[in-house]
């Protein structure tokens, strides 16, 4: 049967791969939208278009990353009824990929995080990631170069997450609670791994974890992942990914042509069923996002996905997308591209690359991974995740916690939630009772 026309429309494309990480869905009930607001303007800001106008204050900040990225950050001092914003416990809130700060703040004032713990007397910040709608500037480079896209995660990592800890840590002279949702959570559990911000963090939540990807169990997500890194040739000379673009929505589209994919129900393709998602909060959604990101982060995202496919080696050749640890967190798989290809195989031409480049750039063939187990044993950790997630499956997340074996137990704290799928945990409409609660608790514990 031929699929109907608007399924590939623009919206449609860009909401497919928006998903991939931070996913959305019109499940749930149907409820009206919490305020005027239609999308954060450029000129206006997150503040003044989804905080002021609810009564709260809300700040404006930058932070500048080492390597001269310019980071846009917001501040919610204080909850409604005030209160001395120096005192309170500082929180860093950080997103996922293709998405801002704004992500959070698509339900009420009542039901989303940022306010939530403002309102619970918490000092709030709301991160932003290089290449988002405000957080474009460079000190010396313009986002229309090439040169102002090539990072991945690894940078966020290593740059983005020490610039905005310092930052804050500067503001309020106190240690950060921090709170990573998807990727938020993967570059947080990175960073810390790593020791970047070992004497200004106090606590950390993860909302749906996917630090390991090995069990993702959906045929879109797992074809687009082996799309990306298989055609990743055709996105060289393409160093933004913008997702809004027509070359992006051609390769979405294309995804849906794949034996056993199902693109008629997205959200459930790619995120397993989220429970409790309203129409209201998705239309607002829609409006704000997705937003652009590097290529090579996109690259480096699928290469967390193939974490199964086997060396292929053609007298030291390697076919794009192979170099990859199976159970892993790895660095950025680097690679050099041959002007030569194989035989066409099912419909798919793979191009040929050497895996020399790995060894200049690591000294080996293989990239470094980020050892989770490095993470501080006392270190106190709330981790939540959903038995209907596709992306945090329960055994990755069974992985994960196999990575923190010896942490100190009465540090380590967790939630199943039998019901929850990846936005859930974000735009649920019952996510403060069933997980915000959880993390003001926990974070009132480490006071």
């Amino acid at each position: 049967m031929a699929r109907p026309p608007e399924l590939f429309s623009l919206a449609s494309l860009t909401l497919l791969l928006a998903l991939v990480v931070e996913p959305h869905g019109a499940y749930g009930t149907t409820r009206g939208s919490f305020g005027p607001n239609d999308g954060a303007s450029e000129v206006g800001g997150i503040c003044a278009t989804s905080v002021t106008i609810h009564g709260y204050k809300c700040q404006e900040h930058q932070a500048e990353t080492k390597d001269g990225y310019i980071l846009s950050m917001q501040r919610i001092p204080e909850g409604r009824n005030g209160g001395a914003g120096n005192t309170k416990q500082p929180i860093l809130i950080q997103h996922g990929v293709l998405v801002d700060g704004m992500a959070w703040l698509l339900n009420s004032p009542q039901e989303n995080l940022p306010m939530i713990l403002a309102d619970k007397g918490f000092d709030v910040w709301i991160a932003n990631t290089r290449g988002t709608r405000f957080c474009r500037k460079h000190v010396s480079l313009d986002s229309s170069q090439p040169e102002f896209w090539n990072w991945s995660w690894d940078e966020l990592v290593s740059f983005d997450l020490p610039a905005v800890f310092d930052f804050v840590f500067n503001q309020t002279q106190q240690k950060i609670h921090y709170i990573g949702h998807s990727l938020g959570t993967l570059i947080g559990l990175a960073s810390f791994s790593e020791g970047h911000q070992a004497n200004t963090l106090k606590s950390a939540a993860f909302l749906s974890p996917i630090a390991y990807l090995s069990h993702m169990n959906t045929a879109l997500g797992t074809v687009a992942a082996k799309a990306f890194v298989g055609e990743v040739t055709t996105w060289f000379g393409v160093a933004e990914f913008n997702p809004k673009v027509q070359q992006a929505s051609a390769f979405l589209k294309s995804l849906c042509n794949y034996p056993g994919v199902d693109c008629y129900d997205l959200l459930s393709a790619i995120t397993g069923k989220n429970c409790c998602l309203n129409f209201s909060t998705v239309d607002l959604f829609i409006k704000n996002e997705p937003q652009s990101t590097a290529t090579k982060n996109m690259v480096h995202l699928a290469q967390r996905f193939i974490v199964v496919l086997a060396y292929t080696c053609i007298k030291g050749i390697v076919l794009i997308g192979t170099p990859i640890c199976p159970g892993k967190v790895q660095v950025y798989a680097r690679v050099t591209i041959e002007s030569r290809y194989v035989e066409r195989h099912e419909k798919m031409s793979w191009n040929i690359v050497k895996l020399d480049y790995n060894e200049m750039h690591y000294g080996a063939a293989k990239p470094p991974v980020y050892n989770i187990s490095n993470i501080p044993r006392d270190l106190p950790i709330f981790i939540s995740y959903g038995g209907q997630d596709a992306l945090s499956d329960i055994q990755d997340v069974q992985l994960l916690l196999d990575s923190l074996k010896f942490h100190d137990v009465n540090k380590l704290m967790t939630q199943f939630i039998k019901d929850y799928a990846h936005a859930d945990f974000v735009m649920g409409i019952n996510a403060k009772d069933v997980v915000y609660n959880q993390v003001v608790m926990f974070f009132e514990n480490q006071q």
